[in-house]
């Protein structure tokens, strides 16, 4: 029998929309690969022992917040500080459900972001990769002279050869 998108639910109970109520049936019903099944029955014979299934919810916690805690660390630093902590996020998706919810919240608007970029004519998106690039620019600039000392506006005067 074939699910009616329009009055589907997800797992609390909520009413969808069309739009999510199809997203959920596509996920629910594309094929899972042969490695992540047997992930899937590796964690659900952990989760059947109560001793493992606390072991598990631990360990997923505490890396999980090992890893946001490095990517929280480097969002100042120039490289991938919000994938690290979206990476610590997913770890920790494993096993809690509002992390679930939280890492869904942040793909949707992120997808709706560029889609919303991708959307705009190419000035607009060079512009918005220049303001990008200043403020990533300002950060570091900011956080190098405020936690090590270094100013690097005045390293390059210097190189450049001017008082």
């Amino acid at each position: 029998m074939a699910a009616n998108p329009s009055t589907a639910s997800d797992s609390t109970g909520t009413t969808l929309g069309d739009h999510e109520a199809q997203e959920v049936l596509e996920e629910v019903t594309k094929p899972v690969p042969r490695w992540r099944r047997g992930i899937h029955d590796r964690m659900a014979l952990i989760r059947a022992n109560p001793t493992g299934a606390i072991a598990l919810k631990i360990g997923v916690g505490i890396l999980g917040a090992v890893v946001v805690a490095v990517g929280i660390v480097a969002i100042p630093l120039p490289g991938p500080g919000w994938g690290i902590v979206i990476v610590g996020l997913a770890i920790w998706a494993v096993e809690f459900a509002w992390a679930r919810h939280l890492l869904h919240f942040t793909r949707k608007h992120v997808q709706a972001w560029t889609r919303w970029i991708m959307r705009q004519p190419w000035p607009l998106r060079s512009l918005l990769g220049l303001l990008c690039f200043v403020f990533i620019s300002a950060v570091v600039w900011l956080s190098l002279k405020l936690t090590m000392g270094i100013d690097l506006f005045r390293i390059g005067l210097d190189l450049l050869g001017r008082p």
